[in-house]
């Protein structure tokens, strides 16, 4: 795998132009030693507000099955409010494509703690931009954590754009983030964040998220049809 990195984490504002990068999808290692994936996926008449919705409605294990019926196992939540999914935890157990069941705890978090603020609104009042979800990923029960309760591990980012005949997705995961300032040298992390992460990953949000665009939009009008105006389709 290539090391000039199409992207890392402190150049994620590039992610807010919708000109196509170096890397829309594929998976390379970095100098430090992390491990970057990025896909893209098309979500048919879905929107950025359905995609963030999503993540608001906490899917329960019956429908985290729905959003991916191979690999997802089971889902449970910690924290947060009703109105938002930024400050609650997704603990969940999935296959990543080849790689057997792994639990996984992701806590959602300010989307200003990855982006500059100003050119996040730039990018959302120009359309560029119509939902974001990011979060930082801990693997197993009890993942590292910093002095403010921060997951130490990995991040994810998903920036959806608004189109004509639905939304555009791209996922970036950063894996293995936190590993450098933690002293561990390249060789170390890629033993530890193996490169058969790279495509098993890529593969599962690919399949994940084509899966729950099939459904998404007529379940959102379902939960939310009374503070909506739903035109019907005949």
């Amino acid at each position: 795998m290539k090391v000039d990195a199409a992207v890392n984490l402190s150049e994620v504002d590039s992610l807010l132009d919708p000109t196509p990068l170096p890397l829309e999808v594929g998976y390379e290692r970095l100098p430090d030693g992390v491990l970057h994936v990025a896909a893209r996926t098309d979500l048919p008449a879905c929107t950025g507000e359905m995609f963030e919705w999503w993540f608001r409605f906490r899917p329960n294990t019956r429908q985290y099955v729905w959003w991916h019926p191979i690999d997802h196992v089971s889902s449970e939540w910690e924290g947060g409010t009703a109105d938002t999914h930024i400050g609650s935890t997704h603990v969940v157990t999935e296959k990543l494509t080849t790689i057997p069941d792994t639990e996984l705890r992701i806590q959602f978090r300010e989307p200003t703690e990855f982006f500059n603020p100003t050119s996040l609104g730039t990018a959302r009042s120009a359309g560029a931009v119509s939902g974001v979800v990011v979060g930082r990923i801990g693997f197993g029960t009890h993942p590292d954590a910093d002095d403010t309760g921060a997951i130490l591990g990995g991040r994810l980012i998903h920036l959806v754009r608004d189109t004509p005949w639905g939304a555009a997705l791209r996922s970036h995961f950063f894996l293995g983030q936190d590993l450098p300032a933690a002293g561990l040298s390249p060789e170390v992390i890629a033993k530890e964040i193996t490169d058969d992460f790279g495509p098993a990953l890529l593969q599962h949000a690919y399949n994940e998220f084509t899966f729950l665009s099939k459904f998404l939009p007529s379940l959102y009008l379902g939960e939310n049809r009374d503070k909506l105006d739903i035109t019907p389709p005949w």
